[in-house]
């Protein structure tokens, strides 16, 4: 399967020199009602993603293609890896965070913070140090399309983190309106996080006051979060984001994967002919990007390297 590649460079170094001079963007699996959550495990060559109202996780693989991985999920949305190898995932129908090991065992890491329900965490990163560090908006409370309808607990849509070895549950920001995808610079000195608050939810259309930018906070005696500022402006909501190895995010919208430098100015795009949602660096080099969009995920080689899982 092939569609036709797209690259709009923006800058005198050439954005489109970030890929191979044959590259294209290829459609991997198809057939899903809306992918999300990407995370590539390298241990084992595959990529592991959600389709979220379809209540089940998916896994694919160059050699096997796409097939379920884990059917009912939780409506699990974003994943990534722990320093051992496990996967960590947002679910949005637990309202939880949880843990899979590279065995299969399955453990719940958080429900609640100070005595009350999540709302519907949706994306998760893990810090070299072993602490988890997730966003909570409502998205999977709002309906019941990406989850279960529900009343709220907590006032707010806030960020979080599990602190590794009491495994307590940790505010570390507040002030975002829907906090959505997150990722670390390389040297963990600042958390990127987008908003997305301009997208209301499924059927609930765009608020233009509302924030669809992504902000770099930084990182605070490794555990907590400092001074911020916007580093992208993302007309069209930003959702998913990943940073490459020199430090430039990789943000997901919906007409596709945005670029950016750490500075705010933005390199270029790659368009993706259905929306996008989330996205991942993976493959033997690391260098292959993988963009979940509605029905289908697609895959384009780079010659940039994600940062990966401590």
């Amino acid at each position: 399967m092939g569609v036709e590649q797209h690259f709009l460079s923006e800058d005198e170094r050439g954005f489109a020199g970030f890929f191979p001079e044959h590259a294209k963007l290829e459609q991997i699996a198809t057939g899903l009602v809306w992918a999300e959550g990407p995370v590539w495990l390298n241990d084992i060559q595959e990529l592991r993603f959600s389709d979220i109202p379809n209540n089940r996780m998916m896994t694919w693989s160059e050699t096997k293609g796409a097939r379920v991985f884990r059917q009912p999920s939780q409506r699990a949305n974003g994943h990534t890896l722990d320093g051992d190898g496990a996967m960590v995932s947002c679910e949005h129908g637990g309202r939880c965070v949880s843990r899979t090991g590279t065995d299969g065992a399955y453990e719940v890491l958080a429900t609640h913070w100070q005595g009350k329900r999540l709302n519907s965490p949706n994306d998760v990163v893990v810090k070299s140090d072993g602490s988890i560090w997730f966003t909570d908006p409502p998205y999977g409370i709002i309906s019941d399309y990406e989850g279960i309808r529900a009343d709220r607990e907590i006032d707010g849509n806030n960020v979080y983190r599990i602190d590794p070895d009491a495994r307590a549950v940790e505010l570390v920001a507040d002030d975002f309106d829907r906090p959505n995808g997150l990722a670390f610079s390389p040297d963990e000195s600042v958390l990127y996080i987008a908003d997305s608050g301009r997208a209301g939810g499924f059927g609930f259309g765009f608020d233009d006051t509302r924030p669809h930018h992504v902000r770099a906070l930084d990182v605070v005696d490794g555990r907590k979060l400092g001074k911020s500022r916007v580093v992208a402006v993302i007309d069209i909501v930003p959702d998913g984001l990943r940073v490459d190895t020199e430090g430039l995010l990789w943000i997901s919208a919906a007409d596709g994967v945005h670029c950016y430098t750490p500075a705010g100015e933005r390199l270029g795009r790659v368009l993706v002919p259905e929306v996008v949602a989330n996205l991942t660096f993976g493959g033997p080099s690391k260098s292959r990007l993988f963009i979940t969009a509605t029905s289908s995920v697609y895959a384009v080689e780079t010659r940039r390297q994600g940062v990966q899982a401590p």
